[in-house]
C-alpha cells in the first residue's frame, strides 16, 4: 500500500504523551518520507466527523520538536464513540438517521487519507479498529496505526502505557505540597485521591514515587517536621479487599500517636459500593459517552473520607485530586525515551503495512511491535502481588487483603 498522507488524531482523556507523541510522529514521517503529507483532526473523532482539521505546515514541522515540551494535546481531545449514534446526534456531531461510522469514513475518503494514526486508551483504539473494519467492507483501504495513551496502564497486552510514568512522578510532587496541610489544623485527615477507574497501578506507582521524594528529604524529629508525619499511611486501590473496620484501627492508633493520617486512594476504590448506594437510593448516576460511570462526580475520595473521619476521630478532612494536574504534565525523560520507541515504530510499521497499537507485547516476550486490533482491552488490573508493593506496604505497617 502506497502511503501518501496520513492523519492524526488525539481522543478520551489527557495523559503526559500526546503533545510529544504528535510532535514525533511529525519529525520522523519527516525525517523519512518528508513527501507524505499529514493533517491532524481537532478535537479527536469529533473533528473527524465534522470534517474539521488541521494541515501540518512546513512551519509546523521545523517546529514540531517544541512539542515535546508541552503537555495536553495540541490539536484537542474529545469523549466520541462512532458506534453510539444517538450520543453523536444529541452532541450535533451527526444528522438524525446518519450512521457515525459513514460519517467518519467518507470523511477519511474525502480528505485522502491512507493511514490514521490515534493516540489514545483501549476505547480510542479499539473505535478506530471498528472504523478500519467498517472501510474494509467498503472496500476502501485504511491503516489504522495507534499509540497506547492511558496514565491509568491498564491496556492489555501493553506493558506500559505512554504518559504512565510521568502521571505518577507528577502526582506524587502534588502531594509533596499537600502535605504540609498536616500542620493547620489537630487530627488532620489528608485524602490524596488518584485516577485509575479499575486499576491502582497509578496510585501504588504515585505512593511509591512520592516515598522516593521522601528518601531525598531531610527531617527534623521532635517537632512536626518527623518523617512519620509526611509518610503515605495506607493505600487503597480498586483490586483491593478493603476492611474499613480494621484499617480504622490501624490508622486510628497512627493518628493519635503523629495528629495526622496521609491515605492515597484510586478513584476506581469502592467505586462499586458507592454507585450502588446511589442507585439504591434513586439517584441518576452520570456516564460518558462509552457507558463509563464519571467517576469525578462520583466522588471516592469524599466518600472515603467521610467513612474514616468518623472512625479516626478526625478533626478536619482534607480530599485532594492530583488527576488534573497529573495528567496535562508534559511527559518526563523515562516517558520521552518510550515515547520516541513506539513513535518510531509507528512509521516503520506503516511503511511496512502492519496495522495496530504500537506497545511491548506481554503475550509475545515484551516485544515492541503493531499489537492486533482485537488483542486491545481496557480494564488491566495491576498486579498488587509484585514485590515494590508488597516491600512498600509492609514498610507502612498495611496488610495486603
Amino acid at each position: 500500500m502506497s502511503v501518501k498522507k496520513v492523519a492524526i488524531l488525539t481522543a478520551g482523556g489527557l495523559a503526559p504523551c500526546l503533545s510529544s507523541a504528535i510532535g514525533g510522529l511529525i519529525q520522523r514521517y519527516s525525517e523519512t518520507v518528508p513527501e507524505v503529507e499529514i493533517l491532524c483532526y481537532r478535537d479527536g473523532y469529533k473533528g473527524l466527523l465534522l470534517g474539521d482539521s488541521i494541515e501540518v505546515t512546513p512551519e509546523i514541522r521545523r517546529r514540531a520538536g517544541v512539542l515535546h515540551r508541552y503537555g495536553g494535546s495540541p490539536i484537542g481531545n474529545s469523549r466520541v464513540k462512532l458506534t453510539n449514534a444517538k450520543d453523536c446526534v444529541k452532541r450535533g456531531l451527526i444528522k438524525e438517521g446518519e450512521d457515525p461510522l459513514k460519517v467518519a469514513a467518507e470523511r477519511l475518503v474525502t480528505d485522502k487519507v491512507d493511514v490514521l494514526h490515534t493516540i489514545g486508551g483501549d476505547d480510542t483504539n479499539t473505535t478506530a479498529a471498528d472504523l478500519a473494519a467498517f472501510l474494509a467492507e467498503q472496500k476502501y483501504e485504511l491503516g489504522v496505526v495507534g499509540l497506547p495513551k492511558t496514565v491509568d496502564n491498564d491496556v492489555f497486552p501493553i506493558r506500559q502505557s505512554l504518559g504512565a510514568w510521568t502521571a505518577a512522578e507528577q502526582g506524587a510532587r502534588f502531594f509533596e505540597n499537600v502535605v504540609h496541610e498536616h500542620g493547620a489544623n489537630p487530627r488532620m485527615l489528608i485524602v490524596h485521591e488518584v485516577m485509575g477507574r479499575h486499576c491502582g497501578w497509578l496510585t501504588a506507582a504515585t505512593a511509591l514515587e512520592y516515598r522516593c521524594l521522601l528518601a531525598g528529604k531531610e527531617f527534623v524529629p521532635g517537632i512536626d517536621l518527623a518523617r512519620e508525619r509526611f509518610d503515605v499511611h495506607a493505600v487503597f486501590l480498586p483490586e483491593m479487599k478493603i476492611d474499613l473496620r480494621a484499617e480504622a484501627e490501624r490508622l486510628h492508633g497512627i493518628m493519635d500517636k503523629l495528629n495526622c493520617v496521609n491515605i492515597f486512594i484510586g478513584e476506581g476504590a469502592g467505586a462499586e459500593s458507592i454507585v450502588a448506594e446511589m442507585e439504591a437510593a434513586g439517584e441518576e448516576v452520570p456516564r460518558d459517552a462509552f457507558g463509563h460511570v464519571k467517576l469525578d462526580a462520583v466522588n471516592p475520595g469524599a466518600w472515603f473520607g467521610k467513612q474514616f473521619a468518623k472512625m479516626l476521630d478526625a478533626e478536619k478532612t482534607l480530599v485532594q485530586k492530583s488527576g488534573y494536574f497529573a495528567r496535562s504534565a508534559p511527559a518526563n525523560r523515562e516517558d520521552l525515551r518510550l515515547i520516541q520507541s513506539c513513535v518510531d515504530t509507528a512509521v516503520e510499521c506503516v511503511l511496512k503495512g502492519e496495522r495496530g497499537v504500537i506497545g511491548h507485547d506481554e503475550d509475545r516476550g515484551d516485544v515492541l511491535r503493531a499489537i492486533e486490533f482485537e488483542r486491545i482491552k481496557g480494564g488491566k488490573p495491576f498486579d498488587t502481588k509484585v514485590d515494590w508493593f508488597g516491600r512498600m506496604l509492609k514498610e507502612i505497617g498495611q496488610p495486603l487483603v
